[in-house]
């Protein structure tokens, strides 16, 4: 089998396959990217296992053939090339011939039936969304997700479809983010918590294309078609937690202020706060908003204000900056509101401007205790 392919635009999209690549495999074929031909059209994938990826690529050929090339030796040489066509010739002698302008390059290769085949999804729904609304969902969300094995629901992204909207979640139990659109529905009510792993890659690639991806799901795996590229990922077992219990209704103190100097002003703070805790305690008064942090064991403290627009009862609260200051870099908004009830219960973090046309953001963030 023989092709002809641009190499830059071989290395564009390798480099987006790749990412799903472990670096240490158990099975060594899983080091090796799947290459199928089929007269002009190249589809090449990479797999994990638990997720397969692959992208369909335009090159000058006549013939048909599948091998497996090893995926790191191939990156590391495209890396170095200068835009110009590759000739890929596989040999006799169980090798892959490279020809580039200026030289030969032999890379040994394994049999294309060894690679294990994506899973194929029986009778599944699906949802078409725009890609650059499911990049943004995703990013959104993903942040607030957790890293415990112990609670592997936790670890991926909650994905509810519904006739009227569309719903994310990610929580690891300290914050959560829900992301809502309602300018985009499914045709029937379906939910699965997606992993973190394959969410990451859409969100890079899907970052500002605007053609649809069709999402198919059914109980165990997922497949997002987009643009020639198709992703099969496993989805994470069990049921995700009542998110909409721990979201507190009533919140009569309702604080309102500049997001970025408000952020601003919480990471200066909290270089001043305790090294394991991180907490900062937030004093509202008023129109005036009182950010400060203190580390007895080395006597360092600090403490800053803001003024602010506030409805509600003076009240102190403790929270973990870290959290907030996450939060804070994931709006978009010039204001954001702080929604407080109780200083021992969480506290919401909306913004107030700059979003889309059916489109709302919630976050939730549960208070430290001050210790006074």
């Amino acid at each position: 089998m023989k092709f002809i392919v641009s190499s830059s635009y071989l290395l564009k999209q390798l480099q987006v396959l790749g990412g799903i690549i472990n670096s240490n495999n158990t099975l060594p074929i899983l080091d090796n990217f799947l290459f199928e031909l089929d007269n002009k059209s190249l589809i090449v994938s990479a797999s994990d296992l638990e997720t397969t990826i692959s992208s369909k690529l335009e090159v000058e050929s006549n013939e048909q053939g599948s091998v497996c090339i090893p995926a790191r030796l191939l990156l590391d040489t495209l890396k170095t090339f200068p835009e110009q066509p590759l000739t890929f010739t596989v040999e006799d002698n169980n090798t892959v011939e490279i020809s580039s302008n200026h030289g030969k390059y032999a890379l040994a290769y394994a049999k294309g039936e060894e690679f294990p085949s994506p899973v194929e999804l029986k009778d599944p729904s699906s949802t078409v969304i725009q890609g650059d609304i499911l990049a943004t969902a995703i990013s959104k969300t993903i942040f607030a997700s957790g890293n415990d094995d112990l609670r592997p629901v936790m670890s991926g992204v909650f994905f509810q479809f519904a006739t009227d909207g569309l719903t994310f979640v990610a929580t690891d139990a300290h914050k959560l983010v829900k992301y809502t659109r309602e300018d985009v529905s499914a045709s029937q009510a379906a939910e699965f918590i997606m992993p973190k792993k394959p969410l990451n890659l859409l969100k890079s690639i899907l970052a500002a294309e605007e053609d649809n991806v069709t999402i198919e799901y059914n109980e165990s795996n997922a497949k997002f078609t987009f643009n020639g590229t198709e992703m099969v990922c496993r989805l994470i077992d069990g049921k995700y937690p009542n998110y909409e219990a721990v979201i507190p209704k009533e919140n009569p103190n309702k604080l309102t202020i500049d997001r970025n100097q408000f952020l601003n002003s919480v990471r200066r703070v909290s270089i001043f706060s305790n090294k394991t805790t991180h907490q900062i305690r937030l004093k509202i008064a008023g129109a005036e908003l009182n950010i400060s942090a203190e580390d007895i064991d080395y006597s360092n403290k600090a403490e800053e204000r803001l003024t602010c627009d506030y409805q509600g009862d003076d009240m102190q609260i403790g929270f973990n900056s870290r959290f907030l200051t996450e939060m804070l870099n994931n709006l978009t908004s010039t204001d954001v509101t702080l929604e407080m009830s109780l200083p021992n219960r969480a506290g919401i973090l909306t913004p107030t401007d700059g979003l889309d046309e059916g489109e709302q953001v919630t976050m939730l963030v549960m208070p430290v205790m001050l210790n006074n």
